[in-house]
């Protein structure tokens, strides 16, 4: 019987096509292992001496100052992304059928706040690489950035074409879906994310921001008060759990949360302004109880219902349907 999930049961389950390795001629002799901050392979390009000894360098013009991937890779890690974006592009220039640089290029350029940069960086591993999932959801996120979510969409639907049980993809796809006004299939592509992963707070964040821009107060708290419980330390989180929870009444339980948002960022002015505003009600507003661990629970209890619903769904139909017309972190 087709439930409010068919539309999960309708994608493939057929094997993912494989994914990119990242070594090329060049540096076949470069690593396997992944960079747990990028996700990306870490590569190192290598050349021989004259002995036929790997150096460790990029072949170039001895004039030329020699860019490796790790140090563009280091830069990055360190936060310092004009200097990484700025690398990688000495590196792809040496090395233009890099896939994993020109993406690694697009990443470290979107951080800088270089969009049109990032684009060309993902775009160029899409053009070695068609398959290339990571260029396709980082430069669907540039686009959704950007205010261009029907462009960011079309990259959205081929990266879950090739990976089509992916929450990230799912969580893009309900972002695109509410960025274009569709919100009742942005609510269902949140929840089939967070029955894929039911860890994924920033799914539960932006599923509990609609609710919120909906009015719906109490709803939006279930699943805010389990991305703060996945999260505590992320501000957003607590500062629309401090909206939620002022909103529906519970006005001690949202100073506290206001004053845990401030205690990570003192910078972060929605909260003081917030905060500042409801201390000055003093007793005006009547107080009820509130258990943020309970809703937490009883949002775990939904999420279990809605991985049922998917699991008892028909999974032979295959493809996956995205409408022609169609955040986290919002």
């Amino acid at each position: 019987m087709p439930s409010r999930f068919a539309c999960l049961s309708a994608l493939t389950f057929a094997a993912l096509l494989p994914f990119w390795a990242g070594c090329n001629e060049q540096n076949r002799a470069a690593p396997s292992r992944i960079n747990s901050a990028t996700g990306t392979p870490a590569v190192t390009v290598v050349s021989a001496d004259s002995a036929g000894v790997s150096t460790g360098a990029i072949t170039s013009d001895p004039a030329t100052p020699v860019v490796s991937y790790g140090d563009a890779e280091a830069a990055f890690g360190r936060g310092r992304y004009t200097e990484a974006a700025q690398l990688f592009g000495s590196f792809t220039e040496a090395n233009p059928d890099n896939a994993w640089g020109h993406y690694m290029l697009g990443l470290a350029a979107w951080k800088a706040g270089e969009h049109e940069r990032a684009l060309e960086g993902f775009d160029q591993a899409l053009r070695l690489d068609p398959s290339h999932r990571k260029s396709l959801f980082n430069s669907a996120r540039v686009l959704l950035d950007t205010r261009r979510p029907k462009e960011g969409l079309e990259r959205i639907e081929k990266a879950l074409a090739i990976e089509p049980l992916s929450a990230e993809g799912l969580r893009l796809l309900a972002r695109a879906r509410h960025e274009m006004g569709q919100v009742p299939e942005a609510i269902e592509g949140y929840q089939r994310a967070i029955a894929l992963d039911d860890r994924d707070a920033w799914a539960m964040n932006n599923l509990g921001l609609i609710y919120i821009q909906q009015g719906r107060y109490d709803t939006a708290l279930p699943p805010l008060a389990r991305a703060v419980e996945l999260r505590a330390n992320a501000p957003v989180f607590q500062n629309n759990l401090g909206t939620a929870l002022e909103r529906s009444g519970h006005i001690a339980a949202a100073r506290r949360a206001y004053e845990a948002v401030l205690a990570v960022d003192s910078s972060y002015s929605k909260a003081s302004v917030a905060l500042t505003r409801i201390t000055g009600l003093g007793d005006q507003v009547a107080e009820s109880a509130v258990d943020i661990s309970a809703l937490s629970r009883e949002f775990q209890q939904e999420i279990a219902q809605w991985q049922d619903s998917t699991a008892a769904s028909d999974s032979t139909t295959v493809g996956l349907t995205v409408e022609d017309s169609a955040g986290e972190g919002m």
